[in-house]
């Protein structure tokens, strides 16, 4: 991932008066950022849904940040070389990493398909709230499903850059969930996902 620093050398930090136990104890929850990772229509973001509803309907706050709803507007701006996808995940890990520091629950619903690029989302949100799950649903099936008709453009040569066809996907070494959806419904990957954030955010670890 490109170097981060701030262009300006005349900028400082700024520290809240509230600290982050105080947030925590006004939602009841540890924050963490759950990172679903996977090819196109592996079924991320339908587990994404399925695992927010489920985090609310317990009385925990979360939200979701989706691939396709981040570049119609933080990163409408990059495409799908390298170097943007790069940057669209280092964009995703510092919005993940506010909401983090303000209490929040994080799902992220990202193709993220480099090693490097993840490895650095953890550092930028931190590896305690960092919770990297690998839906690894095979390249057939995705594109046997293909919802939106991408491989199928795809291999009629109209999409460059499609990763798992034309770029590569590097999976993770050591994700803390495997969540095969051509085995597993939605409602087993939910239940499989929440097995490991309840721990996790559980306001009694405070």
């Amino acid at each position: 991932m490109s170097d981060s620093s701030p262009k300006s050398k005349n900028i400082g930090h700024e520290e809240s008066a509230v600290t982050p136990l105080e947030r925590y104890a006004l939602l009841k929850q540890k924050p963490c950022t759950i990172w679903l990772t996977g090819l196109s229509a592996s079924g991320k973001s339908t587990i994404a849904r399925g695992l927010e509803r489920a985090l609310i309907n317990l009385g925990k706050a979360a939200m979701i940040l989706d691939g396709d709803n981040v570049r119609h507007g933080l990163s409408r701006d990059l495409g799908f070389s390298h170097e943007d996808r790069e940057e669209n995940i280092r964009r995703i890990a510092e919005i993940a990493k506010l909401f983090n520091d303000a209490g929040f629950i994080v799902i992220t619903s990202f193709i993220s398909p480099y090693k490097a690029s993840r490895e650095a989302a953890g550092e930028i949100i931190g590896k305690d709230r960092f919770l990297e799950m690998y839906v690894s649903t095979p390249l057939e099936v995705c594109e046997a499903r293909d919802p939106k008709g991408l491989y199928e453009k795809v291999r009629a040569g109209e999409i460059p850059n499609f990763t798992g066809v034309t770029d590569p996907y590097e999976p993770p070494d050591s994700p803390c969930l495997y969540l095969p959806t051509q085995d597993l419904s939605v409602q087993e990957c939910v239940k499989a996902s929440l097995e490991i954030v309840l721990p996790v955010v559980s306001h009694a670890s405070l």
